[in-house]
């Protein structure tokens, strides 16, 4: 199975308990952040870098599409859940 079949079979495991505890949100929390963000990250850059490149040879909107919008919004959000992932490292 590929690593992000891992991942959402791993935290459905995690989510599916009688009783929530303090353990049990931490080991959510602890494997979104483990296993989860840095595969979002991975991605959103594989992703921007792949249609930055292909802006290079876009005119137009496409062009700034893919060479700005699109990689400014994606990993914008990126960034912004890497602050709430310190947030719950710090909780």
């Amino acid at each position: 199975m590929s690593k992000w079949t891992d991942v959402r079979d791993n935290v459905v495991d995690a989510l599916h308990v009688d009783d929530v505890t303090e353990d049990v949100k931490q080991h959510v929390a602890s494997t979104l952040l483990d296993e989860v963000v840095p595969v979002i990250e991975n991605a959103v850059d594989s992703f921007c870098t792949t249609i930055k490149e292909q802006s290079k040879s876009e005119s137009g909107w496409c062009k700034i599409r893919d060479g700005v919008v699109l990689p400014l919004i994606m990993q914008g959000g990126v960034a912004d859940g890497g602050g709430l992932t310190n947030v719950l490292k710090t909780y």
